[in-house]
């Protein structure tokens, strides 16, 4: 008999559970940051993924969902630390577009912090995914340089797009600390988790 898969299962590394402070109010765009680079360094540390990190929030700081790189031990090119954050982000607030007025007309705005500017992919789901700010640590250029990843195209003016898309984007914060995650994940010869 042939079966075709059903389901997709996609998990966060156990340590996350034990290391991530779900009450703290992350007020700063520096917080939010340092949370996302905290993720990816900590995601190489326990060679559980890629060194990426990346977390949603509300507009007040919040914490809704985090996110780690995890391509490799789920087998899954998608499983990238945006969208594990804004999949999982999606689950908890019931709704694929998180900024969607809710039933009692209220609209939240959210902000994705990422320790690296997003690739192509994570690109193409943020226009969709409903956040209105984006904060970024490391530059695409900064990850280049110093992995073997390949970040892809995007649009010449892609931070000009996202604006026309309500997206605001604010980048180079912490980049020095973001990094340095990489510098750490290359000289740990990361590249198979």
């Amino acid at each position: 008999m042939n079966t075709l898969p059903s389901l997709v299962h996609l998990t966060l590394p156990e340590w996350i559970f034990h290391d991530v402070d779900t009450a703290r109010l992350y007020a700063s765009d520096e917080d939010r940051i340092a949370l996302a680079i905290r993720l990816a360094n900590r995601n190489v540390e326990e060679k559980t993924g890629g060194p990426f990190g990346a977390a949603v929030f509300t507009r007040e700081g919040r914490l809704i969902s985090v996110g780690v790189n995890r391509v490799v031990p789920q087998h899954c090119s998608v499983a990238h630390a945006e969208m594990m954050a804004y999949m999982l982000a999606q689950s908890k607030l019931g709704r694929f577009r998180l900024n969607e007025a809710a039933a009692d007309g209220t609209r939240e705005q959210y902000v994705l912090a990422t320790s690296a500017q997003p690739c192509c992919q994570c690109y193409g789901a943020t226009i969709w995914a409903g956040i209105d700010e984006l904060l970024i640590g490391a530059r695409s250029q900064d990850v280049e340089e110093l992995s073997e990843f390949d970040e892809g195209p995007l649009p010449a003016d892609w931070i000009g797009e996202l604006g026309k898309r309500g997206v605001q984007v604010r980048r180079d914060i912490l980049r020095e600390a973001a990094r340095e995650v990489f510098v750490r994940y290359r000289a740990s010869g990361g590249a198979n988790y």
